[in-house]
C-alpha cells in the first residue's frame, strides 16, 4: 500500500464531527514528517465526500485549501454543518480535533 493509500484510509476514519491535521494524518499514515505530502493527497482526492478531505485541518485549526467549488468557505460551511466548533476563523481543536 503506497503512502497515499494510507493517507485515504487514515481520513476515511475521522468521524463525522471530528477533524483531524495534516500531521496528525501523517503520523498515522507512519511518516510522521509528511504533513505537506498529506496535503498533495487532500488536494488530489479522487473519492470525495467517502474519503473526506474537509475534515483534514492545519495544526492550528486553519482552514487552509479547499480545491472543491467553493473553497474554504464551502469547507468551513460543512464543517459547521457537521457540528464542528469555530473559535473566530479556526476550528477548536480543543474541542473537535479527532483523538487518534
Amino acid at each position: 500500500m503506497t503512502f497515499r493509500d494510507l493517507v485515504y484510509e487514515v481520513t476515511k476514519k475521522i468521524p463525522k464531527g471530528k477533524v483531524a491535521t495534516y500531521g496528525q494524518i501523517a503520523r498515522l499514515a507512519g511518516n510522521p514528517k509528511a504533513a505537506r505530502a498529506v496535503g498533495m493527497c487532500m488536494r488530489t482526492n479522487p473519492d470525495a465526500p467517502r474519503t473526506p478531505c474537509h475534515r483534514v485541518v492545519a495544526a492550528d485549526g486553519s482552514l487552509t485549501g479547499y480545491s472543491a467549488d467553493g473553497g474554504v468557505v464551502k469547507k468551513r460551511k460543512m464543517l459547521i454543518s457537521e457540528g464542528i466548533y469555530f473559535k473566530d476563523k479556526k476550528v477548536d481543536l480543543s474541542y473537535s480535533k479527532w483523538n487518534q
